[in-house]
């Protein structure tokens, strides 16, 4: 099945694409157009819908978010059709001029990504009559990036948001870099929250607060049972938590509830290890 739906909202165009081999589609990306500008360029196995959306828009220049397959996926091809700048962090573009592996389910679910040249960002992008502030924000993926366009209130955001609560980390996603991720863009000035997945139109620092909120409580959990000396095979049935099962199948334990356990079992070890055992981490 592939799905594509348009909406609009304010002069921003949001294209939702999803893609399943049968049935509904697994999970669906949104990317983003004002005027010839893209934001992120969806997944590969809808790079033929990405291309027409690039060419009706005559998209001059594409912003990623990161370098994941379902947001920088077909920003290669982009490039290649319609001699569009690709622009993104620097970790970004080392991922995307050499390619990368991907594991099985990555490439079930979106395919793999074209390569692509990836121009370093500077530190505001001006185009148009908008004027794109990045702001370097890791822990989802190293190269993590969200764009702020501060007179109309929007924020860009890739997947430092994904929902109010979230239910998987992918095997090296860090939960203390996505905190304090989340903290600095709680400080932006915006309202409007343009997530790759699911995004926000009213009240999007608020759902970010929720986000946050979330990320803290359970870190501040996850320190109180390590304390305890609870091992991490046992840690999400001592939180009360629910191992996100199917994920977790698919994806070969590369994206599962307990990654985000580990993630945080890491931090303390870390602390641990530089001798900051008895300081207590401001997380909760």
């Amino acid at each position: 099945m592939r799905l594509k739906n348009k909406s609009e909202f304010e002069s921003v165009s949001i294209y939702r694409l999803g893609w399943s081999p049968v049935g509904n589609p697994l999970m669906t990306v949104c990317l983003y157009v004002i005027d010839n500008v893209m934001i992120d360029t969806g997944q590969p196995h809808m790079k033929k819908e990405a291309l027409e959306i690039a060419s009706i828009h005559k998209i001059s220049r594409v912003l990623l978010t990161h370098h994941h397959e379902d947001h920088a996926g077909n920003a290669g091809d982009i490039q290649k059709k319609l001699g569009a700048m690709v622009s993104g962090h620097e970790l970004t573009s080392a991922k995307m001029i050499s390619g990368r592996r991907i594991m099985p389910y990555q490439y079930l679910v979106w395919g793999r990504a074209s390569r692509c040249e990836v121009e370093a960002l500077p530190e505001y992008i001006e185009h148009g009559n908008y004027r794109f502030e990045n702001i370097y924000t890791p822990g989802h993926a190293k190269d993590h990036t969200v764009y702020l366009v501060k007179d109309r209130g929007w924020l860009f955001s890739g997947d430092l948001y994904l929902g109010n609560k979230i239910k998987y980390f992918r095997s090296d996603e860090q939960i203390t870099d996505q905190i304090e991720s989340l903290r600095k863009a709680i400080n932006l000035d915006f309202d409007t929250l343009f997530c790759g997945h699911n995004p926000v139109l009213k009240n999007g620092k608020k759902a970010l607060g929720i986000k946050l909120s979330f990320m803290e409580d359970l870190y501040g959990k996850c320190q109180e049972i390590w304390k305890k000396g609870i091992p991490l095979k046992t840690a999400t049935k001592e939180l009360g938590l629910r191992e996100a099962s199917i994920v977790k199948f698919i994806s070969f334990g590369n994206a599962s509830l307990e990654n985000i356990i580990a993630s945080a079992y890491s931090s303390f070890e870390k602390q641990r290890d530089m001798g900051l055992n008895n300081i207590e981490i401001d997380y909760h």
